[in-house]
């Protein structure tokens, strides 16, 4: 399904920057778009100018059907969660702590290790 839309949307695309090209410049600011191109007549400005609104609406709700659909599978998670447990990678499970912070948690890890190499001196 995501992947005709993909295409219809892409085909979407193609044509409503064709159209836009084809489009005649009122402007001039870059000194081109004056006198007469073979698309002149009010009759085909007027179409073009609807052709670009249609595509361009048709451009707004396939993009929200792509969003939506990226949108379905995806399962809602919290910033504010915490796992659980972590695990160390030469050992047994560490719980989160409880109160305290990061260093808090470092320090009594390192204790439960019983560290025997050198060590930092500490102040007191």
């Amino acid at each position: 399904m995501q992947t005709v839309i993909i295409v219809v949307h892409l085909m979407i695309v193609s044509v409503l920057i064709g159209a836009v090209l084809l489009q005649k410049s009122e402007g001039g600011g870059l000194g081109m778009g004056g006198g007469a191109g073979f698309m002149s007549s009010r009759g085909t400005a007027n179409l073009l100018t609807r052709t670009t609104a249609v595509l361009a609406g048709l451009f707004f709700l396939t993009s929200m059907a792509l969003a939506w659909l990226a949108g379905v599978d995806r399962k809602p998670a919290s910033i504010l969660g915490a796992p659980t447990t972590q695990s160390q990678p030469g050992g047994a499970p560490v719980a989160p702590p409880t109160s305290g912070g990061v260093l808090d948690t470092l320090k009594k890890v390192d204790e439960q290790q019983g560290q025997s190499g050198p060590q930092a001196p500490r102040s007191q």
